[in-house]
Formats: C-alpha cells, structure tokens, sequence
C-alpha cells in the first residue's frame, strides 16, 4: 500500500523550524529558502499585520485567510470555505473581521476568538462561524510555527498512531455500490459510506446522476449557472436502502464498516423506521437522519433503534450540540470545525462530549479547504474521544493551489511532523483560478414542493 497524501501534497514550500541554542530558527516559505530568527524577544512584540482573503477555484471554490505577522516569513493559513456562499464569508473577512485584528498578538488565540464570537452581538450563523474558523486555523498554524512544534502536540500530544478514516462509495445499481465499497476496501479503506440510486427518482444524493435534459414535476428549466434540481420521495427511499445495506452485508461479510448519509432528508417518524430497518446490518452510523430543525425528533429514533446516530453537518452554533451530547441523542459529533468557529471551540465539543461516551467525527467532504481538513486530523490525534474522520481526495490542480496535508495509508489518516497545520497557499497560482458562481442543488417532491437536500 502506497502513502497516499488526503490533501495537496506538494511540500517543498512548507515552513520548517529546528532549535538551536534554545533558540527557535523558522525557515519561511519561499523559493528563497530564507533562514528567519524568531527570539523570545520577538515574541513578546509579534503583531498581525495584515489577513489576506484568497478566492480561487482550482476545481472548485475555496475561501483561505493568511494572517501575516510583524516577523517576516510568518503567517498562518486557514480555510473559511462556506459552499454556495464562498463570496458573503470573504465580504466577512475583509470588511468586518480584518481591521479589528491588525495589531494583534496572534499568540492569542482564546482572546481574540472570544472577541470575533461576541463583538457582532449578533452570533453565530454559519457565515460568521466560518469566517471566524479561518481566522482561528491561521491563528494555530502561526503558534504551532512558533513553537516548532504540529498543532496535535500543542492539543496535548498524540493519544493514538493513526486516524480511522472513511471514504465514499455509490452506484446506480446495487451492484455497481458494491463494486464501489470493494475498491475502496482494496485500496486500504476499513470504513465505506455506501449511497445508491433511488429507483424512479432524479439525482439521488451521493450519486452521480443529474439529468438535466428534460423538466419534472415542479422543476424549472435548468440554467448552467443555477443550482441543479433532485426529485426526492421517502417512500422509494425507505424501500429501497435497507435491501442495499442487506446485498452488502451478504456480499462483503462483517469485514468493513459501512456508513449511510440520510442528509437530513427524513422526518423522526420515517428516520426511526429506518434506523430500525438497517439495525440487523449493523451501520457503523446512520448520518444526518433529521434535519436541524427536528433535532428533537431524535429522541423517536432512539426509542426505535440501537443504530448509531451522527448530526451536525449544518449545525453551525456550538451551543446547538449541548442538549445533543448531554441527552446523548447523537453518538458521533458530525460538525464541520470549518462552519462551527475552528479548532478553538470543536476541542471545547469534543472536551465535553468525552464525558458523555460521544465520539467525534467531523466533517471532511471536498468543499471544505486542506487547511481544514489538517485541521481536523490533529484534533483527532489528541482527543480521547474521536470515532472516525471523512476523507476525500483532491485533485492535481487544488494540490499544486494548496499543498501540504494529511497522509493517507492502510486506512488511516495522520499528519507530518512540520510546525503548524501543515498546509500552505500559493498565491500567486491561487490568481490563475478565480471564482466562478456555483451553488449546491435543490430537491423538490414529485408533486413540485420544496423538500431539504
């Protein structure tokens, strides 16, 4: 098995810092290879002198802040990609967010996110929670380069080798999904969500399908630059998932752990029915079964089944996990800790869904930055609690924008011992993708009304 890199690969232009004569020497990035001497003294003076937004599209879009400080070839990256509304977290950043931190210690961590989460009065949101979670991972990358040290040790060190890590698998078939889930067992996987086609349904989510070439029922013509439309029924769905789980099982054995996004598609009534029907398959958790709003609903599917719970892909405040975690409704914390404020407050979450048996599993799809999904991989390392972390590869063209990032091999994930995050930004090459409009589609019922995605 070879070591497959999750993220941007590309290393040459990491920082990279040694002691000497306890002294920290950082070798910036750069071509230049330039050798930059950071004493205490200049510590004890470092400011935040400028916060770069960067909007580029290698592929697709990403939002990224480099937070640039007083000591030259310092600065932090950190992601702030929101999908769909990637331009309303920039406009964040650089008009609202920006001007209060230059001329800040960025040693600060824990004080400036409190001020980033308060100031506004208005909290929270998952523009705001976003933009502040850029902030916060640049923040980390620049104390984890000043200590010499990766971020997990600043988290409190390693609490295990490796990080368990799952991929995805779909099909317009039963058989196609099975295929699927075999081939990332092949390549090292240990863990596969697994989604299908939805017999007689259009675009079924984590699927490949979009016809686009005919309208249905409630459906507008579509325009290239529009969000797609998918045609979604409970009934065809309730049906069919539970024969794949069934076909899966019998074809592939108890060997692998299998995952099934709901994506916040069903009510608690029809969740509850199918955690109950999946129960004798065994998922290794059932994501997203209700949408945030019917988070109650939860407390029906718990009544109804033992299969595992995850929620909070959309979840963006912190404070909407508490009653989750202590009523123990969910048993893996499924947040993004790009759309919930950063690493400052999911290690928060994860600190207090440890004492309640809820294990962690944030998420980690291809719309969110390297910088993020760095980001997640060192929490995971440090904390007691972590369950699973989401993986996905990234193209050529997004590693070369991006490089640095965690490792892959014999299905686990891990990081590279450099100071920081471990990721980077090129700028310069950044400019050659710019932003092109996109959004994440539509799902209408077949009778034309608005249904959740």
């Amino acid at each position: 098995m070879k070591t497959q890199k999750a993220n941007p690969i590309r290393r040459g232009q990491k920082p990279r810092a040694r002691k000497k004569d306890n002294v920290l020497v950082m070798q910036a990035a750069g071509d230049d290879k330039k050798i930059q001497t950071v004493t205490t003294r200049l510590r004890s003076s470092l400011k935040i002198t400028d916060v770069r937004v960067i909007v580029t599209c290698p592929d697709r879009n990403y939002v990224l802040v480099k937070v640039l400080t007083s000591e030259p070839g310092l600065y932090g990256v950190g992601d702030a990609t929101l999908n769909g509304r990637e331009l309303a977290v920039a406009a964040t950043l650089e008009k609202h967010i920006a001007p209060m931190l230059i001329g800040r210690d960025p040693q600060q961590v824990e004080d400036i996110w409190q001020c980033l989460y308060r100031a506004p009065y208005w909290r929270a949101g998952p523009v705001q929670m976003t933009a502040l979670a850029g902030i916060d991972l640049a923040l980390w990358d620049i104390k984890g380069k000043l200590a010499g040290m990766p971020v997990y040790q600043l988290l409190g060190g390693r609490t295990r080798r490796g990080v368990l890590a799952y991929t995805h698998a779909t099909g317009n078939n039963f058989d196609e999904t099975e295929d699927a889930v075999r081939r990332a067992m092949e390549y090292g996987f240990k863990a596969v969500r697994a989604q299908v086609a939805i017999p007689g349904l259009e675009g079924t989510y984590g699927t490949s399908l979009r016809k686009t070439s005919e309208e249905t029922a409630g459906r507008v013509d579509q325009q290239a630059d529009l969000p797609t439309t998918e045609v979604f029924e409970p009934g065809p769905y309730l049906r069919t998932i539970p024969k794949l789980f069934e076909h899966l099982r019998l074809k592939l054995g108890d060997e692998v752990e299998l995952l099934h996004d709901v994506h916040q598609k069903l009510s608690p009534l029809e969740a509850a029915r199918l955690a109950h029907d999946l129960e004798p398959y065994r998922l290794f958790f059932l994501e997203d079964p209700v949408p945030p709003e019917a988070k109650d609903g939860l407390r029906l599917i718990r009544q109804r089944s033992a299969t595992p719970i995850a929620m909070g892909e959309i979840i963006h405040s912190p404070l909407d996990f508490v009653p989750l975690i202590t009523e123990r409704l969910i048993d893996y914390l499924r947040c993004a800790v790009t759309h919930i404020g950063g690493l400052t407050v999911a290690r928060k979450l994860a600190s207090l869904a440890e004492f309640y048996q809820v294990k962690t599993a944030w998420h980690g799809p291809a719309d969110v930055a390297p910088p993020a999904h760095a980001a997640s991989v060192h929490l995971d390392l440090a904390i007691q609690n972590f369950g699973i972390q989401e993986l996905v590869f990234f193209p050529d063209v997004a590693r070369e924008v991006i490089p640095g990032g965690p490792l892959f091999q014999g299905g686990y994930m891990d990081v590279e011992d450099s100071p920081g995050l471990g990721t980077d930004v090129d700028e310069e090459l950044a400019r050659k993708y710019p932003y092109r409009r996109s959004y994440l589609p539509l799902a209408r019922r077949k009778d034309g009304s608005v249904h959740d995605w």
